[in-house]
This record gives structure tokens, sequence and C-alpha cells, in this order.
């Protein structure tokens, strides 16, 4: 993309998203917030556009820019009642269905679109290594992933450039599975969860953010991308290499019938399965990661 180019952005203040928009901008990006329309307006930086996900959007409101990176959408974590799983399903494919739209029937289209994902999309899968080319799996997240993805149909019809951000762990010092369970890790209270076997495929927040960078740039990388670090370690390495990050023990586990009692569907999909996920596309395109190794990204993230 050439210098001052624009971009649009929503889920800006997520993880991700908070993390992503202050690096376009210093990459030399002019960038337009998508915001729900109670937020909208100027945070002195980047302007906003306001929409309703659940509704139509003007494609006039959304033509011009060079690129589009769409994130927003209800947060998976806390208990999945019928209620929490609906906005969680609706917040991702509505949204992402009208605006697709809107770009596919813009006057100026944007050369690409880059769209929220996730490794659930996989389902729960034990040993198999996972790549972009792999089968989905099944469960609510599976499901929630899979039409997540094809709600994007209209802008890929329309010879949008479109990628899939299929998102692992986001290691980030704030938020997020980490900033989650720092608390009774530092209180020597943490410990595997389950039998520990399962695989956790994860990303440095900072990797995440340079490798949306490096999608907009390379016009070869399209459809499902594998946002995840090389090294995809086991629940009991993840725990033990934390644990040692904080000179900490783990030696408390949590049981598997503890997680089901205390986090019921959320447990069983989020902390009970198992992933092990390739970054095929990153890596073959020649995506520089900054934080190969699980001890390497939690040294980085705990010295703040």
């Amino acid at each position: 993309m050439a210098a001052n180019s624009r971009v649009l952005v929503s889920g800006v203040s997520g993880p991700i998203g908070a993390a992503l928009v202050p690096s376009l901008r210093a990459s030399g990006w002019s960038v337009t917030r998508l915001v729900r329309s109670q937020s909208a307006g100027r945070d002195g930086k980047a302007e906003a556009i306001p929409w309703d996900p659940a509704k139509p959007i003007a494609p006039s409101s959304v033509s011009g820019f060079d690129a589009v990176i769409h994130l927003a959408g209800e947060s998976i974590f806390g208990r999945w009642t019928t209620g929490k799983k609906q906005n969680i399903l609706h917040s991702r494919v509505e949204g992402t269905s009208n605006l697709a739209l809107a770009l596919a029937q813009a006057e100026e289209k944007p050369k690409v679109f880059v769209c929220g994902s996730a490794i659930g999309y996989y389902g729960n899968r034990g040993e198999e290594l996972l790549k972009e080319e792999s089968a989905p799996g099944h469960g609510f997240l599976a499901e929630v992933c899979q039409r997540w993805e094809e709600a994007t149909m209209a802008a890929v019809q329309s010879d949008i450039r479109t990628v899939h951000l299929r998102t692992g762990i986001v290691l980030s010092p704030k938020d997020g599975a980490l900033g989650a369970m720092l608390l009774p890790f530092k209180f020597g209270l943490g410990g595997r969860v389950g039998d520990g076997k399962q695989w956790m495929s994860w990303i440095h927040v900072r990797d995440q953010i340079g490798a949306i960078h490096h999608i907009l740039k390379n016009d070869l990388l399209q459809g499902p991308v594998n946002m995840v670090a090389p090294g995809p370690v086991r629940n009991s390495e993840f725990t033990k290499t934390l644990a040692a990050g904080l000179s900490r023990p783990a030696i408390l586990p949590l049981p598997r019938f503890a997680v089901r009692a205390v986090f019921g569907e959320m447990g069983e999909e989020l902390l009970l399965a198992s992933q092990k996920v390739e970054a095929g596309k990153l890596i073959s395109s020649g995506y520089p990661f900054l934080y190969g190794s699980l001890q390497a990204a939690l040294q980085d993230l705990l010295k703040n």
C-alpha cells in the first residue's frame, strides 16, 4: 500500500484493535474507525463512521478505502447462556454480512478486506496438525467461525481480496487469556487445566499486529490465514512456562469436572479443547515472527 493509504477498522476497543490502530498510524495509514453510533466522533487522531452491525450499511459510507479490517464482535468470555451465544453469533455474522455487502456495492471498493475469525473453526481435534486447508470441526465456536467466514461472501464474489484471520490465543500484557491467568499464577495458585495434554496455539500480540501488516502488503495472501506462532505447546507446558516466568510453582491443577462446573460449555471449548495449529501461510509467505517460542514471548510480556 502507498503512503497515506486509507484504512477502515472496526473492533478498535478490543485488545487487537487497540494495538492495531496506533501501529497503522505509525506506518503512515490514514485510519478511520467504524464504531457503534453512540461512540462515533473523533478521538483526536482517527475519524469515525457510526454503524449498527445489525443493520444494512450505506455503500457510500464505506467507499474509497484502500483496506478494511473488521474485528468487531461480542466477547466470547463469560458463561454461555442462550442469550450470550446468540449475541456472539449474530454480532459476527450480521455485522460481517452487512459490511461485506456494502463494500461489494461501493463505488470505490477496497483492495483488501481483512476479517476476524478464530482457530475455534477447527473444533477439538486432539493430536491432529491443523492447516488452513483442514476441514472445519464441530461445536458452537466451530459453527460461529464457519458462518463468520461465509458472511464475507459478497466481498469475495465482487473480487475484493478477502482474508480470514484464524486467530489463536493472543498473548497480551493487559487483556485476554494471559491477563485472566496472571493473578492466580502470581499467588502460586496456577496449574494445568484438565490433564494438561491439550494443545494450545498462541501468538504474541505484537506478531498478531505484525502479521496483519504483512497481510495488507502481500497480495498473494487470501482466504484463511492461521494467526498462530510456529510453536504450539501443550497446556501443561504453557502453565509451567508461565509459572517459571513468574518464579512461582504450578502445582494446583484445575480438574476437568471443575472446568465444566464453573465455566460450562465455554470451559469445554476454550480451556479443554485441543488445537495444534500450524502457521502455514504466514511462514510460507515469509512473515518474520518476533516471538517463535513461548518462553521468549512470556519473557517479553512479563517484564512489563
